[in-house]
């Protein structure tokens, strides 16, 4: 009963980067440039959307079985969902402060969206750095294939189908050639070809967009 965990910690790469480019992003935006905050916006939507999936996937299916299988590391698994909620309120704040820079584009309301995305972002690496040392070596002793399978199932099954091409195009975006076998094959079989033909020229138009 032993997985490899490898598939995470491309997520958390994906995590780290992204959460570190929207504070960038955000903070280079002119006052009043209400275009070039509606992509931005509709970007941080898009990472929101992977990051809820993701923790979501955990929260229903990763803890309950942890906490049935380990005893004194139980502590570990309550950890990190108490960080999950940590990382959910800073997430809050953001869906009320996004909406209010995206409207005027103005300077206070981009400088304290900065500030927000910059808490969010301390959290968040503070969560994924106790969770690769302490939370995956758990999983990989106590949590089956086909549980950790699971994961990528909700994510797949809880994401539109275009939505799904970006996400995992910023995936593989910093993948090395068995990173990107990983995940490619973790994919349904259709997906895979979707990427190919779709996918990967459609996040490339994305990215251009929204990092100029």
């Amino acid at each position: 009963m032993s997985v490899n965990a490898q598939d995470m910690e491309i997520v958390h790469r994906v995590l780290r980067r992204e959460s570190r480019l929207l504070v960038e992003l955000v903070a280079a935006v002119a006052p009043g440039d209400t275009a070039r905050a509606k992509v931005i916006s509709g970007h941080f939507r898009l990472y929101r959307l992977g990051l809820r999936n993701h923790h979501e996937a955990e929260d229903e299916l990763l803890w309950p079985p942890l906490l049935s299988r380990v005893d004194l590391e139980a502590d570990v698994v309550l950890r990190m969902q108490a960080q999950h909620e940590r990382v959910a309120a800073t997430l809050s704040r953001l869906d009320a402060a996004f909406p209010a820079w995206e409207a005027t584009a103005g300077a206070d309301e981009r400088d304290a969206l900065a500030a927000a995305l910059c808490e969010h972002r301390a959290v968040l690496l503070e969560h994924l750095r106790d969770e690769e040392a302490t939370l995956l070596p758990l999983a990989a002793k106590h949590i089956t294939p086909r549980e950790w399978a699971s994961l990528g199932d909700h994510l797949v099954h809880n994401t539109p189908k275009l939505t799904l091409l970006t996400l995992c195009g910023a995936v593989l975006e910093d993948a090395n050639p068995a990173e990107r076998a990983v995940v490619l094959r973790g994919l349904p079989a259709p997906v895979r070809v979707i990427w190919h033909v779709i996918g990967r020229p459609r996040y490339a138009r994305h990215i251009r967009r929204v990092r100029g």
